[in-house]
């Protein structure tokens, strides 16, 4: 590099100040470590000692191959980033020619398509019939764990939106949750309308001071994705009759699979549209041309459902009785009361 001109210590930090840039694009830091992580396991083994411009195909197959097929979204995952590392290179200059990682054209001509290695691995849900005997349990139980679990059954939100959730998002006089799209997985604002149950369980929080969180962890931070696995699972070890089992799979139900639960519940025993129970999960509904004409995400209607989802989870599915509902907190688990 001197015989050419170049400064070593210039290139470095220009590399760290691109390798920085493109992990910025990252907002959720989690994620940002797992781009690196997966790089730093599996590609600099086998390839962190070679010049950038002599990696080739082989060298590319050298590190993919071994996981391919056991870890196909790992592996999937890690195949993007590589190619997405080489054009850089190629774009800064330090190699030339086709990127050996990309796929179309290139490597789907020697792997197998990821699709076709593995189906979609559903997270275990709640059977139906079971989801009122689980809400029950639940609340049966202390702590913010609990109630950030109980609060997402209510709600239909994914486990980071409600482990997330501060008091500045709430809205308790209109009734309404309004996650910012920073926080969302489709970088879109969703709105959640707080039935009866939900507004119950938020009154009768007791807020630790100077947290901004609804569910603070018991130094005031956010809690955990294992806090809530690990409440689940105390529920499941509590039940006389053994853990909650999802009805294909029989596996033990996590709490992502609630979301799963209200999307049968939705189908199966209510004439709601199949939009408005997409829509109330945050998913993607129609074509680009359909979204960009629909202007409402269907608030009101979607609190009405909502309304009917937490009467089914308190064990009355009739829609016209009004139930009285008293404090959350019922019997407490031993411990703190952050233990859930």
């Amino acid at each position: 590099m001197i015989r050419q001109g170049i400064d070593p210590v210039e290139r470095r930090r220009e590399i760290s100040a691109a390798l920085a840039g493109k992990l910025a694009e990252f907002h959720n830091e989690k994620h940002r470590k797992q781009w690196r992580a997966t790089l730093d396991r599996y590609a600099v083994p086998e390839v962190g000692d070679l010049p950038v411009a002599e990696i080739g195909i082989a060298d590319v197959l050298r590190i993919l191959e071994p996981i391919w097929s056991s870890k196909v979204e790992t592996a999937s995952r890690l195949r993007g980033r590589i190619e997405a590392v080489l054009a850089w290179a190629t774009v800064a200059g330090h190699r030339a020619g086709d990127n050996p990682a990309r796929w179309k054209g290139n490597l789907d001509a020697v792997l197998p398509k990821p699709g076709r290695l593995a189906r979609v691995q559903h997270f275990p849900a709640l059977a139906l019939d079971e989801a009122p005997d689980w809400f029950a349990d639940v609340r049966a139980r202390s702590g913010f764990a609990t109630r950030a679990l109980e609060f997402m059954a209510l709600t239909a939100a994914r486990s980071g939106e409600v482990r997330g959730a501060q008091w500045a998002e709430l809205d308790l006089e209109a009734r309404l949750w309004t996650i910012p799209a920073d926080r969302m997985k489709a970088r879109k604002e969703h709105r959640i309308p707080l039935a009866q149950d939900a507004m119950t369980l938020l009154q009768n929080l007791d807020p630790i001071a100077d947290s901004p969180f609804v569910f603070p962890a018991l130094r005031g931070g956010m809690l955990s994705d294992a806090a809530l696995s690990a409440c689940m699972k105390r529920v499941h070890e509590a039940r006389e009759d053994g853990a909650y089992l999802d009805r294909r799979t029989r596996r033990p139900a996590v709490p992502h699979g609630l979301r799963s639960t209200f999307r049968d519940w939705a189908a199966e025993r209510t004439e709601y549209p199949r939009d408005m129970a997409e829509t109330a999960l945050a998913h993607i509904v129609g074509t680009e041309v359909e979204r960009a004409y629909r202007r409402s995400d269907m608030l009101e209607k979607r609190r009405q459902m909502m309304a009917a989802w937490g009467q089914y989870l308190a064990g009355d599915s009739a829609p016209d009785v009004v139930r009285l509902h008293g404090s959350t907190r019922t019997q407490a688990d031993p411990g703190n009361r952050n233990a859930g």
